[in-house]
């Protein structure tokens, strides 16, 4: 779509035009990894309803974010423009400026309402929402506090994702049904601390999953991998009480009363139900006096269990909020997306959490349900990335996309049943947040369709580089290896193109 000024439009135009356009309802989840979805294939568990929005539309296989931090994530997809451009970087520095051009507020200048439930964590208040009712913070799993528009905090009762769906079920009962709408339906889940619905507390606990290939990795060749804070054997890293949820009575850690308070939370019912079963397995624990690899491995198959629970619960909600555009005669004429604010480690290379360039955290799902004349179907093989939802969403909404927003409109890939024959060969991402939680060094790189080069830097100085048509779980950095100079010079060209283009700072 052409890039223009909103200035030489209409706005009673774009009114007028909007009221024929579809509506949008954006629900995102919070580290959530294609892992753990089964639409991509390789999941171990079952996401049904998720799966239902790739079978009715489209599934996008590359998918990534320029920024894999939740903050940071969440301004690229607001503002459309990398972390450099729309100020916020990191998490523990942060505060987005709500004073610039974003998303919500070109569709609502267009006429739309806007509106956004669930988790905002960017520090400072929404702007350019006609309604919001936010978490606090991470926001909590159990009987979670929202802030209201009005400023007024409510504890309100139930488990969050379900609270979170039904608020925005609520929202679209009652809105303006004489305007087209945008919804951003942010979950917590399936951010660390894993705690479960009740109804699923003993979901998935005959599972036995299955180590990741490269699980014992030691990162040979890749220094910044050699120093992070976010491995499942540390005890440091992944808390046994905090994380795996291995806890009785006088027993103590570094993160064990920030548990306790979660779980306090609950009702006495449910909270005499919940530490009557994890009780039960915290004994058992004990009695079993585990060690080195196999104390690894317990753990990770408490965080995999406990992932899978949230997950679960997700899924349901996912279907719930579908199944309620439907009936309500909504659903064909609203483009409803699912995708997480960035991919996650589910044990490759010993991990969890996410930050790095590598594929499990750069990667993020991304299913679609189109609206009706958008007719691509099943598999999206072309690149994207989350600075390019808000010129998708402008664009589909007839929109003028400014100028200075620098991801691309997906709309040419939704039209046809094959994508444009021309689109990018290339991403450039960029992590900020160092020194800081699981101390992953600040980076940037390039990824194209067979190659990653990545700089790590601060108070580093090294270089990376993948092949991932042979090497897929990047195990094996080839920088410098005799053969690689011609790629490598290749790859630098193409990275100092995107710095040029995206008007990176130089460092």
């Amino acid at each position: 779509m052409k890039r223009t000024s909103l200035s030489i439009i209409s706005l009673t135009t774009l009114v007028a035009q909007a009221q024929q356009r579809p509506n949008i309802v954006y629900i995102m989840s919070d580290d959530h990894t294609a892992q753990m979805l089964s639409a991509y294939g390789n999941s171990p568990i079952q996401t049904p309803n998720m799966d239902r929005i790739a079978q009715e539309g489209v599934i996008f296989h590359r998918s990534f974010v320029a920024n894999s931090l939740s903050g940071p994530s969440r301004a690229c997809m607001l503002t459309g423009k990398h972390s450099h451009k729309n100020g916020f970087t990191n998490n523990e520095h942060g505060i987005f400026d709500g004073s610039q051009q974003t998303l919500p507020k070109l569709m609502r200048q267009a006429g739309y309402q806007t509106a956004l439930i669930g988790k905002w964590h960017l520090v400072s208040e929404p702007t350019g929402f006609d309604y919001y009712d936010i978490l606090v913070g991470q926001g909590e799993y159990y009987n979670p506090t929202f802030i209201h528009q009005d400023g007024t905090r409510t504890r309100e009762v139930g488990y969050c994702t379900n609270v979170i769906t039904d608020k925005a079920i609520d929202w679209i009962e009652h809105r303006d049904q004489d305007k087209p709408f945008i919804l951003f339906v942010h979950h917590k889940a399936c951010h660390r601390d894993w705690l479960p619905e009740m109804k699923y507390l003993r979901e998935f606990e005959n599972t036995e999953f299955s180590l990741p290939t490269n699980f014992w990795d030691k990162w040979e060749n890749r220094v910044a991998a050699q120093q992070q804070e976010m491995t499942i054997a540390s005890p440091h890293d992944m808390d046994i009480i905090y994380d795996t949820k291995m806890y009785l009575p006088g027993d103590s850690s570094r993160l064990s009363s920030s548990y306790v308070s979660l779980v306090d939370r609950l009702d006495e019912k449910r909270k005499k139900e919940y530490w009557t079963f994890y009780d039960s397995l915290s004994c058992d624990f004990k009695r079993r006096h585990l060690s080195d690899k196999k104390l690894v491995e317990y753990k990770f198959q408490r965080y995999m269990r406990d992932y899978a629970k949230v997950t679960k619960s997700l899924d349901d909600n996912v279907g719930r909020l579908m199944e309620y555009l439907r009936r309500a005669g909504l659903l064909d004429n609203t483009l409803l997306v699912y995708t997480s604010d960035q991919g996650f480690y589910m044990g490759e290379h010993g991990w969890f959490d996410k930050r790095f360039m590598y594929e499990e955290s750069l990667n993020t799902p991304l299913l679609m349900r189109l609206p009706k004349g958008l007719k691509r179907r099943g598999v999206v093989n072309e690149m994207v990335q989350n600075i390019d939802y808000a010129p998708t969403f402008l664009d589909l909404a007839g929109v003028p996309i400014p100028q200075d927003i620098q991801g691309e409109s997906l709309v040419p890939l939704l039209r046809e049943e094959q994508g444009p024959k021309k689109w990018r060969d290339a991403i450039y991402y960029h992590f900020y947040e160092f020194p800081a939680e699981h101390m992953v060094k600040r980076h940037y790189g390039i990824r194209t369709d067979r190659y990653k080069l990545i700089h790590f830097y601060n108070d580093i100085d090294t270089w990376e580089l993948y092949d991932l048509q042979s090497d897929p779980q990047e195990m094996h950095n080839i920088f410098g290896q005799e053969g690689t100079e011609k790629i490598t010079r290749q790859l630098l060209k193409r990275l100092h193109k995107l710095e040029k283009q995206y008007d990176v700072p130089s460092m």
